[in-house]
């Protein structure tokens, strides 16, 4: 997408009992590459990335109840601008 990216994201779930084992949680390994898949996409907008990010990571799991994620661009490319840029998308589920 041709700059730098900052990402946070967290998911909040539902589970009964007390979590002892992965099949019990989000598996990180595959919501990282769920982001990864999706950068490696050009975008016109961080909100369209966004949404497509939160829709595939909701996939992983149907116990997912909500997704918050926050999307920043470093050094977006606006004349005589210094900072960075971003969007924040939460969905309930």
């Amino acid at each position: 997408m041709g700059a730098g990216f900052e990402l946070s994201l967290s998911a909040s779930f539902e589970e009964e009992g007390m979590i002892t084992s992965m099949k019990q949680t989000l598996n990180y390994v595959d919501v990282h590459d769920i982001v990864k898949k999706h950068f490696d996409r050009p975008r016109k907008l961080l909100e369209t990335l966004a949404q497509e990010i939160v829709e595939d990571i909701h996939k992983l799991d149907p116990r997912i109840i909500t997704i918050d994620i926050h999307l920043k661009k470093l050094n977006p490319p606006i004349q005589n601008f210094t900072g960075s840029v971003g969007v924040s998308y939460t969905k309930r589920f």
